[in-house]
Parts: C-alpha cells; sequence; structure tokens
C-alpha cells in the first residue's frame, strides 16, 4: 500500500501524509493518529530504504551546495535539450526537483572538441561528481562510455542500449489507454499510422500495443495493417485510407507532423471526426486541435532525479545486472478530432 493510497482515505495530500506518518509537529495531532490508525488498518509498512533516502535528503539541504550531478548526453551539441521542448521541460522539471532535494545540475558536453572519455572523467572526479543524468543518444544503438561505468547512471528514453537504469513513457501503456478510450467512444475500427522513427524509439511497444489490443477486442482479430512512415507521405497515407477505411486513425508522430497531417485531411477534404476521428499520441498537443496523449515530460523529470538519487545512496554505481525502469504514463487530452459513434 502506498502513502497516495491512505492520501486518499484521509481526504489529504501525500506530502501531508508523510509528515504525519513520521509524527512531524507541522501536523495536528489528531490528524495524526487518524493517519497512523489508516495505515495500520489497510497494512501500511514504511520502506526502511524509503526512509533513509529521505533522512538523507533532508539532511542535505542544509548544506545546498553539496550534490552535484552531471548533466550529459550522447548528442554532438552541448545542450541537446536546447533544441527540443521535449527535452527542454524534462530538464526543467529535473534542475527544479534537483534544487528541491538539496542538488545542483552540472551540464557538461561529452563529445566536446578534443575531450577523450579519460579526460572527461579526470574532470567529473575533479568535481566529486558521483551521479550522471544523460538524455540519451541521436542514435538507437549507441553504447555508454564503458570509461564512466564507475558513476551512478540514470537516462531518459531507450536510445542508449547499454542496460542502464532508466526514466521512460509507457508506449504500451499509452497505445492501450487510447485504443480503450476510442472503443468507448464507439469506434470499431481503428487503423494505426506510426512513424519510423516512433517505432524505433519505442522498441516497437506501439505497434505491438496495437495488435495485441486487436486481437483481443476486435471480432475475428480485424486489425488493419499498420501503416509505417517516414514523414506524412500522402500517396501512401490516401491509398491505406481508401483501402482499409478506418473510422478512427490513431495517429503517432514528432509533434513537428501534427500540423502536416492535419493541413493533408483539409487539403484532400477529408472530414474530422464526422469522416473519420484522428486520436494523436505525440510529445506534445500544444498548438493542435487533435485529442490523444501527450508525454509527461515533467514527471520524467522530476522521476530521473529521484532515482539518481537513490542509486546513490544506494550506493549502486557503475553498469547495473539488474536496471531499473522507471515508466510514465502519458496524460489524455481532449480536443476536437474525436465524436461519439453511435451503433445500431
Amino acid at each position: 500500500m502506498s502513502i497516495r493510497k491512505i492520501a486518499k482515505l484521509a481526504g489529504l495530500s501525500p506530502a501531508a501524509v508523510s509528515l504525519a506518518l513520521r509524527d512531524s509537529p507541522k501536523i495536528p495531532k489528531e490528524t495524526r493518529k487518524r493517519v497512523h490508525k489508516i495505515a495500520q488498518q489497510i497494512g501500511y509498512r514504511l520502506d526502511g530504504k524509503i526512509a533513509e533516502l529521505m533522512a538523507h535528503i533532508r539532511a542535505r539541504k542544509g548544506n545546498r551546495n553539496e550534490g552535484c550531478f552531471g548533466v550529459i548526453s550522447l548528442y554532438e551539441t552541448p545542450h541537446p535539450w536546447e533544441q527540443s521542448e521535449h527535452l527542454s521541460r524534462i530538464y526543467e522539471s529535473a534542475r527544479h526537483r534537483a534544487d528541491e532535494l538539496g542538488y545542483r545540475l552540472d551540464p557538461l558536453w561529452l563529445r566536446a572538441p578534443g575531450m577523450t572519455y579519460r579526460r572527461f572523467r579526470s574532470v567529473l572526479d575533479a568535481r566529486g561528481i558521483q551521479g550522471l543524468l544523460c538524455f540519451g543518444s541521436p542514435a538507437l544503438d549507441d553504447h555508454f562510455p564503458d570509461e564512466l561505468d564507475h558513476y551512478a547512471v540514470v537516462t531518459v528514453g531507450l536510445s542508449i542500449h547499454t542496460p542502464l537504469h532508466r526514466v521512460t513513457s509507457h508506449f504500451y501503456n499509452d497505445m492501450t489507454h487510447a485504443l480503450n478510450k476510442l472503443y468507448h467512444l464507439g469506434y470499431r475500427r481503428p487503423g494505426l499510422v506510426l512513424g519510423h522513427y516512433e517505432d524505433l524509439r519505442s522498441a516497437h511497444a506501439y505497434s505491438s500495443a496495437y495488435l495485441g489490443w486487436c486481437e483481443r477486442m476486435l471480432t475475428g482479430n480485424n486489425a488493419i495493417p499498420v501503416l509505417r512512415l517516414d514523414h506524412v507521405e500522402e500517396h501512401p497515407l490516401v491509398s491505406w485510407l481508401n483501402k482499409h477505411a478506418p473510422d478512427v486513425i490513431v495517429f503517432v508522430h514528432l509533434h513537428d507532423a501534427l500540423e502536416e497531417f492535419s493541413a493533408l485531411l483539409r487539403r484532400r477534404k477529408i472530414g474530422v471526426p464526422d469522416q473519420v476521428g484522428v486520436a494523436a499520441i505525440s510529445h506534445n498537443l500544444k498548438g493542435t486541435d487533435f485529442s490523444g496523449m501527450q508525454q509527461n515530460p515533467l514527471l520524467m523529470g522530476s522521476w530521473a532525479v529521484e532515482l539518481l538519487v537513490s542509486r546513490i545512496i544506494n550506493e549502486d554505481f557503475g553498469i547495473p545486472s539488474h536496471p531499473r525502469i522507471e515508466m510514465v504514463e502519458s496524460q489524455w487530452m481532449d480536443g476536437t478530432s474525436l465524436r461519439h459513434v453511435f451503433h445500431r
């Protein structure tokens, strides 16, 4: 049982419950008693490792300049988050959470001109850096440098092939959630249009979830063949629509492609949602009319820092034998691209 469960039963915030379980004087005595009683009733027991971690974090807050994490990536640019709104939001969230926990983030360019891994390691050691927050790689099969294997490392996403502790979106659940939402609205012929890049970056989780869902939910396993595209390519997309006639399109692509897709539908006079519904799955749906799943970069950044702190507390350095993966589910966003479909 989690603190969130107790918070829901007690009508309090998780932070207030946490304080009450520690008998903090900041929480009224009667409230503390009530929280302890609920915790006892549902069988909640405080995790010793979590208690140790939080005690360490609270002690660090007295010296805010003591802890430092190196922020790195395997990109050829020093700060890849400055070229991506999605990565930028992850970085700002990580920086904010690190500050709350008494740490600061120190961006370092791993692939700076003239930089070697041996020299980079000496820089980290000179600064007393034990933890590295990695923003991944543009190449899906990149490996983390062996020369940096004695630090605690947490990476964002699935791009680095080396087994590392990581935080990533829950691609499989995101697709399943979207399809369940569409089914509830009355759609029965969902078709998946999937960018090749997103298919690879999700380790094929989007397509696997789609095909598995269709097998379970559709009569006779009538899954429409997945259309994989590099870009918003008009001819194959229109041919696919005409041949298979989906009643709703699940469009999985980068944010930049959403407007291109919307423009194509308008140009071909395909009415949305009257003729066909559209549910988009992307990093960000801001500025579009699409309903769908939007990733949660703020939670990803926060969780990455918390995971990195816990690895340091547990002295979990080096390449892990059993990497821990935290998967963050996306959020459903309501737009104007779907409607209720009524069946006679």
